[in-house]
């Protein structure tokens, strides 16, 4: 008896309630941390883009204002 016959001799609310709320109770803890991680990373990459191009904007602004004439 495979594991495709025991999943379909189970009634439907154990397939799609019972057995997910099993899954989230005992793996809840590991997809909180993986989700934290991946969460975190990409608002780190966010405040990465967002320094970089204020530095750029403030770099071109400084060319800018210094004009062809000025030292260099």
């Amino acid at each position: 008896m495979g594991v495709r016959e025991i999943v379909t001799d189970l009634p439907w609310w154990v397939k799609w309630v019972a057995v997910p709320l099993i899954a989230l109770a005992i793996f809840g803890g590991v997809i909180v941390s993986v989700l934290s991680v991946v969460i975190g990373l990409l608002f780190k990459v966010l405040v990465f883009v967002v320094v970089v191009a204020a530095l750029v904007f403030v770099v071109r602004k400084f060319k800018e204002s210094a004009g062809p004439g000025s030292r260099r």
